[in-house]
């Protein structure tokens, strides 16, 4: 497949300041596209933005909370005065909100929605009449394999995750006939600030930014539905489908839920 694939395509991309969402814009602006560039720490997103600009292509830093509508909105607004128009839309910002559920609270619920699902919402409302009015476009939403198989003690994070990747299968359906494309995509665990507190068993080791990117990469040539990445991270949400309880085993007897270090999980939006 020929390089440049995305020539003058514009994408939008959340959460881009680190991580994920990093790694997938400089991967985007390798293939030709035009980044806008949204999260909260604008020093950051200069720096990428630097990045894009010495391959020769063109990036906008819109420092916005993925958590008000409004400034997300704006950033798509913005977007759209640049360059008329926005052909993808990669939804990567996230913070990882986990309580054991006897001691979880509606407070730590919603602060994993406000990022992980409304941060989500806010951004594909925003751009779908641009790309209903292009009939085109293809939306990313990044959720997690915790969206399909919950890990203790993940319940706010397992939520707004589950209701992204529900959010993500309507909208496949709906906007087809528009000319657009959803792609949900489940990574395991992922070498990022928001986990860099968490040890992980082997099994369930974290894997690059980089990784996930090239797999959001693959998703934008194919039009797929979903990825589920990595491949034992794939067999174990299969087997946990068909075998409920069977997966439940698998995520006691290889201790999934990690060990968590003294330093606060970040967020990246």
């Amino acid at each position: 497949m020929a390089r440049d694939f995305l020539q003058d395509h514009v994408a939008l991309v959340t959460g881009a300041s680190s991580g994920i969402g990093r790694a997938t814009a400089l991967l985007l602006a390798r293939e030709g596209a035009r980044l806008a560039l949204v999260a909260r720490r604008e020093g950051l997103l200069r720096e990428v933005a630097q990045e894009i600009e010495r391959m020769g292509r063109e990036a906008l830093t819109l420092p916005a909370d993925v958590t008000r509508q409004e400034e997300v909105e704006r950033a798509v607004a913005q977007t759209v005065a640049r360059w008329g128009r926005v052909d993808i839309l990669a939804a990567c910002a996230g913070a990882y909100v986990r309580a054991p559920v006897l001691q979880m609270t509606v407070a730590d619920v919603e602060r994993s929605m406000a990022v992980n699902f409304y941060g989500v919402l806010y951004a594909v409302q925003a751009v779908l009449p641009h790309m209903v009015g292009q009939r085109g476009g293809h939306i990313v939403l990044v959720s997690s394999a915790d969206g399909k198989k919950g890990i203790p003690p993940d319940g706010p994070y397992v939520a707004a995750k589950f209701a992204v990747a529900g959010l993500g299968d309507i909208l496949r359906q709906e906007l087809r006939p528009y000319g657009i494309a959803v792609t949900t995509v489940f990574p395991g665990r992922v070498d990022t600030p928001m986990i860099a507190h968490l040890r992980v068993p082997w099994i369930s080791a974290k894997i690059p930014p980089k990784a996930v990117a090239r797999a959001i990469l693959q998703a934008l040539r194919r039009r797929t539905p979903e990825v589920i990445l990595p491949l034992q991270v794939r067999l174990f949400v299969y087997v946990s489908a068909l075998f409920p309880s069977l997966g439940d085993w698998f995520t006691r007897q290889f201790h999934l839920e990690g060990w968590e270090e003294a330093q606060t999980a970040q967020e990246v939006r």
